[in-house]
């Protein structure tokens, strides 16, 4: 029904009321009519708000809204987003290539390892490339990073389509993340790295790689030396509280190597990192579950 003509009986049924009239049952009646064309009326102004925000990608979920721009959230506060089209402006200063328009991006107050490990999967199953992995001083306080990564894509499909995989993922990958009050171990293992450790620490593309990270820094020092001993592995990197990290407290280091060489010194240095932790009072424990 058009507004206006709502408008009109509106004012028409006012002007009956208004009139004297010892007919106490038209009035109610008259009143009752102007109850319903109201009710009316804010239905019609509701659906309008509806069609508005639709247009520009907006809807309803249990009364939440969400935007197209929306693709889910993971453990960590972490949250995947795509651009189907970025902004040139945005374009030019990202530096992109030309022939990418769409982004995916995952960005988590909590966790960087997991989530590189996860988007490293992502590049794997998806025709995306990852153009940016970015380590904040976050963990909401704690000693460790959050993390910001950005794959681009020509097909909007593609970008969202990393972001679904690298979120799915992300439960699997902390299950090697173990944290406590004192601080925190983090193990990660692949067996064949690919575009997102390149990116974010230089893995040798196609072979075993991994991480070992420990908090406070003097925990992940004695962590590193015991992987190194441990077995025949090479160091990609080596990173400290001033040096390769965003001012975290933690050392972090990146090897590669033979398979099961990697994997070996990657467990001896999560023995003894959690080892040390428990010396101190604590009882660092797995935020999901185990998988190396």
């Amino acid at each position: 029904m058009d507004q206006e003509i709502i408008n009109k009986v509106l004012e028409e049924l006012r002007k009956k009321i208004n009139i004297e009239s010892s007919n106490s049952d038209l009035i109610k009646s008259t009143a009752t009519e102007i109850n319903s064309i109201e009710n009316l009326k804010s239905e019609l102004q509701e659906e309008k708000l509806i069609e508005k925000e639709e247009k520009r990608g907006v809807h309803m979920v249990n009364d939440i809204p969400t935007i197209t721009e929306y693709v889910g959230c993971a453990i960590g506060d972490t949250v995947g987003l795509v651009i189907a089209n970025i902004d040139g402006y945005l374009h030019e200063k990202m530096k992109l290539d030309p022939k990418y328009r769409s982004l995916g991006i995952v960005s988590a107050r909590t966790g960087a390892g997991p989530h590189i490990m996860a988007a490293d999967e992502a590049v794997k199953a998806t025709n995306t490339e990852i153009v940016a992995i970015e380590l904040a001083r976050d963990t909401k306080g704690g000693a460790g990073h959050g993390s910001l990564i950005i794959f681009a894509s020509e097909d909007v499909s593609d970008a969202r389509r990393a972001v679904e995989v690298t979120l799915k993922d992300v439960e699997r990958t902390f299950g090697d993340v173990y944290g406590c009050d004192a601080g925190h171990v983090e193990l990660h293992y692949t067996a064949r790295a690919s575009l997102a450790l390149e990116k974010a620490f230089g893995a040798p593309l196609g072979k075993s790689f991994g991480i070992i990270v420990g908090a406070p820094a003097a925990v992940g020092l004695v962590m590193a030396d015991t992987a190194m001993k441990t077995a025949n592995v090479e160091l990609v990197t080596y990173a400290s509280p001033n040096d390769g990290t965003a001012h975290s407290n933690e050392i972090i280091i990146t090897i590669t190597g033979d398979s099961g060489a990697v994997r070996q010194s990657v467990i001896a240095a999560r023995e003894v990192g959690i080892g040390i932790l428990k010396s101190m009072g604590q009882n660092p424990v797995s935020t999901t579950k185990p998988y190396i």
